[in-house]
């Protein structure tokens, strides 16, 4: 939960009321996902903004091609439940002359800031959507619901709402390219880092099983990725991240789940739970946080998380399973020894279930000395080259 540069509370707020205001109706129907609300122009560079750009935030400019023009979109999506709602991305586009452009998903790591997302705040994020797009491809970066100027909170560690937002960020995408008679590829390349990586495997399995029929998957490429979060426990433990991620993910899931009446049953410090309204900044988050999960939790709760029954079990299975299936194009796993936040025994695990399945699939460790942070950084040129030779 590493923030960038971030807009003050007062321009997030009012981004949001306008988010808030292109909710739709209950009676909207499913035809209406990926309708584009607004747009509003973030950036525009030239090919020597965007090298500087990216240099800024650590990646490797050396492959910038092109210009880029930056929009933040708010589309029609749906929450959790099935119900109409809008969510923002940020849409990155090549200043090229090609009129079928390949594209890429790009999907972001933790954060419990709505102002840290990649449509309202510089970051990595941001860049990392831009190296794609100055290479040729258009790029969508999806906030995710509840996060840029999404209305409500984010469902943390929610694959299949993440999955409805990032697919409809796609279709909305494809709309505004189409207003200028741009006919993108069917072929959708993947990748995303950390919840990102999860995400990326959940998304692609969607696309595999025809979530939209006018899109199809081209690649895979997850990085540092969860990918079996049911192990999340023993993870938790080896870094201070580690337990703002297990604090997250109760927060949210109670939302979805009903996990616990009362904050007081879960957390020895029941404010925890208000800290993850998406208006706390990241580092304010870690800063009124404990160092470890019995800190964190009371004792019967922490139990439950260690033995989990009924519910929370049969989701925590769910959400483990998004490995299980064989993709029909190549997957390249970047992941780190190095990594304390995820552990690589996460990517080892999603490995193991795809070559179970028969899938081409291939583990690349960025080494021992390569932290959960510099991992997307180091991988992302080598997603880039690999998804050049698709």
């Amino acid at each position: 939960m590493v923030e960038a540069m971030t807009p003050t509370r007062t321009a997030v707020a009012a981004l949001c009321a306008l988010a808030v205001a292109g909710v739709l109706p209950a009676t909207a129907s499913a035809s209406d996902r990926g309708g584009i609300v607004s747009v509003t122009t973030v950036s525009q560079l030239d090919s020597g903004q965007v090298a500087t750009y990216l240099t800024r935030y650590g990646l490797d400019g050396s492959r910038v091609r092109f210009g880029v023009d930056a929009k933040r979109i708010v589309y029609r999506t749906i929450d959790p439940r099935g119900k109409p709602t809008t969510a923002s991305a940020l849409v990155a586009m090549p200043r090229n002359e090609n009129r079928s452009p390949r594209q890429v998903t790009w999907l972001h790591g933790t954060t419990a800031y709505r102002g840290t997302a990649a449509s309202v705040s510089d970051g990595n994020d941001r860049a990392s959507a831009l190296l794609f797009a100055s290479a040729g491809y258009l790029t969508s970066a999806p906030d995710y619901l509840g996060l840029g100027v999404g209305p409500g909170f984010h469902p943390y560690a929610h694959a299949p709402s993440t999955v409805t937002a990032s697919v409809d960020a796609l279709r909305a995408t494809r709309a505004l390219v189409a207003r200028d008679g741009h006919r993108p590829d069917p072929r959708v390349l993947v990748t995303g880092h950390s919840q990102g990586g999860h995400a990326t495997m959940a998304l692609g399995q969607a696309l595999h099983r025809g979530a939209d029929a006018r899109l199809r998957l081209g690649g895979l490429a997850p990085i540092s990725g969860p990918m079996q979060p049911s192990g999340f426990v023993k993870e938790a433990g080896n870094s201070r991240n580690g337990v703002a991620y297990a604090a997250y993910w109760t927060v949210s899931w109670n939302r979805l789940y009903h996990l616990y009446d009362s904050p007081a049953e879960a957390f020895n410090d029941p404010s925890i739970e208000g800290l993850f309204d998406g208006e706390h900044r990241n580092e304010e988050v870690i800063g009124r946080l404990p160092g470890s999960l019995p800190e964190l939790f009371t004792p019967a709760y922490l139990a439950r998380v260690e033995n989990p029954t009924g519910v929370l079990r049969a989701k925590l299975r769910e959400a483990d399973s998004y490995c299980d299936w064989r993709p029909r194009v190549p997957v390249t796993i970047y992941s780190s020894g190095g990594d304390r936040d995820v552990l690589i025994a996460n990517s080892t695990y999603c490995q193991e279930r795809l070559e179970g399945h028969h899938a081409r699939s291939t583990l690349i460790d960025l080494g021992q000395d390569v932290d959960h942070a510099e991992a997307a950084k180091l991988a992302l040129p080598r997603v880039l080259a690999e998804f050049d030779q698709l």
